[in-house]
C-alpha cells in the first residue's frame, strides 16, 4: 500500500513539474495561469481546513484575511509608482510578503481575541461580521482606489534572475510557496501542538481540566491560519496585479467554506481536492447553462448528503470494502 501511495505521490510531482510544458504543448497559457489560481486557492481553502477540520471553527470570515494580504502588496507596490506617503512602498516579494503575511496574522490575532471567546453560530457570525467591517474599510479607502481597488504595476521581483512577471516562472514560484506552506501545515498537525488541538476539538473541557489554556492554542492557530490566507491573497494580487475590495466579501469567504465542504474537512487535502474541484465547476459550468450557480450548489448539497465527510471520503469508502472482503476471504481460507 505503500508503495501505491509513494508511485502516487511521485506522478502527481511530475505532472506539476511537466504541467506548464503540457499546457504550451496544447497552445493555451490560459491553462498555466488556470493552474496557478488553483494552487494560490488551494493553499487559502488548507488554511480554513486547518480551522474547520482539526478545532471545529467554522469561520466564515476567513476572507478578512485574505483580501488583507492582497491589499497590503497592492499598496506597497501603489506607494513606489504613486505614492500616497502613508507607508513607504517596495516591489521585493522578499519584504511585500513577509509584510502581508505578518499583517493577515496580527489581524487574525485581534479577530481571534472577540471571537474565540464564542462558539457555534455566534463564532459564525462575529468572524463574518469582522469581515464585511475590513470591506468596508477598504473599500472607503479613496487613495488606494476605493471600491475600484488597486492595480500594481508589475508583480513582486523575487531577483536571482527569476522574471515573475513570466507566468511559468510565476506558476512556479507558487507552486514552491505552496508546497512549503503544506510541508508547514503537516509538520503542525503532527507536532505536540497538533495533538492538542485534537485534544481540543474532541473535548475541551477535559483539556482544561487537564491544565491547557485551550484559549491560547486556539488563537495561536488562529492566527496561523490567518497568516497562510495571507500569503495566499498577496500571491493572487500578484497574479491579477490588482486587489479588489471584493477579496474580504462574505462571498469570497463561503467561497473557500464550500471548497472545504467539497473536498472534506477531516482530511488534510480536502481544501485543496474542493478547490480544485470548486475552480473546475466555476470555470466549465458558466460554459453549459446560464443557471450555472444553481447547478453548483446543487452538485454542493449532493456532495453534503451522499459523502458528508467530503470528496478525499470515497477514497475510504472505496478501500474499506476492499479491506473487509480481504479479511472474510482470509477467513474463509483460514477455516
Amino acid at each position: 500500500m505503500k508503495s501505491h501511495s509513494h508511485i502516487a505521490w511521485a506522478l502527481l510531482a511530475v505532472l506539476l513539474l511537466a504541467f506548464p510544458a503540457m499546457a504550451q504543448a496544447f497552445g493555451g497559457s490560459f491553462y498555466v495561469g488556470f493552474a496557478t489560481r488553483v494552487l494560490i486557492l488551494a493553499l487559502a481553502a488548507t488554511s480554513l481546513r486547518l480551522l474547520v477540520g482539526e478545532l471545529a471553527l467554522v469561520s466564515f470570515g476567513h476572507a478578512a484575511f485574505f483580501g488583507t494580504g492582497a491589499f497590503v502588496v497592492a499598496i506597497l507596490s501603489k506607494e513606489l509608482t504613486a505614492p500616497v506617503g502613508l507607508v513607504p512602498g517596495t516591489d521585493s516579494a522578499w519584504i511585500a510578503w513577509p509584510i502581508a503575511v505578518m499583517v493577515s496574522a496580527l489581524l487574525a490575532v485581534v479577530i481571534g481575541m472577540i471571537s474565540l471567546r464564542t462558539k457555534g453560530a455566534y463564532f459564525i457570525m462575529i468572524t463574518l461580521a469582522f469581515a464585511q467591517m475590513t470591506f468596508y474599510l477598504f473599500e472607503s479607502l479613496k487613495m488606494y482606489g476605493g471600491d475600484e481597488g488597486i492595480n500594481m504595476a508589475h508583480r513582486s521581483r523575487l531577483g536571482f534572475g527569476l522574471d515573475t512577471g513570466d507566468n511559468v516562472t510565476f506558476y512556479y514560484v507558487v507552486l514552491a510557496t505552496v508546497v512549503l506552506a503544506n510541508l508547514f501545515f503537516r509538520f503542525l498537525i503532527r507536532s505536540p501542538l497538533g495533538r492538542v488541538m485534537k485534544g481540543i476539538k474532541e473535548n475541551e473541557t477535559r483539556m482544561q481540566a487537564l491544565g491547557y489554556r485551550t484559549y491560547r492554542y486556539k488563537l495561536m492557530v488562529f492566527a496561523i491560519a490567518g497568516a497562510a490566507a495571507g500569503l495566499s491573497g498577496a500571491l493572487l494580487a500578484n497574479q491579477n496585479s490588482y486587489a479588489s475590495p471584493n477579496l474580504f466579501s462574505w462571498l469570497q469567504s463561503g467561497n473557500l467554506l464550500m471548497m472545504v465542504i467539497l473536498g472534506g474537512s477531516v482530511n488534510f487535502w480536502g481544501g485543496a481536492v474542493g478547490a480544485i474541484v470548486f475552480c473546475v465547476l466555476e470555470e466549465v459550468l458558466p460554459h453549459l447553462t446560464r443557471y450555472w450557480q444553481i447547478a453548483l450548489g446543487v452538485f454542493v448539497i449532493l456532495v453534503v448528503m451522499r459523502v458528508p465527510e467530503g470528496l478525499t471520503g470515497l477514497r475510504w469508502r472505496v478501500r474499506v470494502p476492499h479491506a473487509a472482503q480481504r479479511r472474510s476471504s482470509s477467513e474463509v481460507g483460514n477455516g
